[in-house]
């Protein structure tokens, strides 16, 4: 993630700096956030308080917090656990609605039998995950499928859209 700090009214030391990016770093951890994310940080200062403004474009949201305190290390905290809570509840709700359209979508594959025809071959690394990780990392990435290792069976699997909305799963028979 790249850091964008901004002072009003403000000298951004060195200190607030690093404190910034630090506890921004945390969010890493989460799917949504990649490499290219710019983050922007304004630190607004009033004759009583400071205003911490933080806002982080992602694949799936914008990500926006903004926290009035006295303290400004204090404030920093506050935005992080509330950035942190907006990305758990983008999660769960991607995990919810996608749970009841997989379903619907694997009777209708196994009524119209369509084919699938391959366009492109690559070489991928697959990681260990049950489906609906796959279909919220896929949503999280904003991809069109996703490859992966199915923990219960250790086979290889692919969840893909389909055009219809809806999802499909593809799994390697050995």
């Amino acid at each position: 993630m790249k850091f964008e700090i901004y002072g009003d009214n403000i000298n951004i030391t060195e200190a607030m700096r690093v404190r910034i990016e630090d506890k921004l770093s945390i969010l890493n951890k989460y799917i949504l956030i990649d490499t290219n994310t710019i983050a922007r940080v304004v630190v607004k200062i009033f004759p009583n308080t400071l205003k911490v403004e933080t806002t982080i474009p992602t694949k799936v949201g914008l990500l926006r917090a903004e926290v009035i305190n006295e303290d400004f290390y204090n404030a920093v905290d506050i935005a992080i656990d509330k950035l942190e809570d907006q990305i758990r509840k983008q999660k769960t709700r991607l995990s919810r609605r996608h749970k009841e359209s997989l379903a619907k979508n694997f009777l209708i594959e196994a009524e119209s039998k369509e084919k699938e025809v391959a366009v492109r071959t690559k070489v991928l690394y697959a990681d260990e995950m049950d489906l609906e990780q796959a279909i919220i990392k896929m949503e999280m990435l904003n991809h069109s499928f996703f490859i992966y290792r199915d923990i219960d069976s250790d086979k290889i699997a692919v969840c893909y859209k389909r055009n219809d909305g809806g999802y499909g799963l593809i799994e390697v028979s050995e």
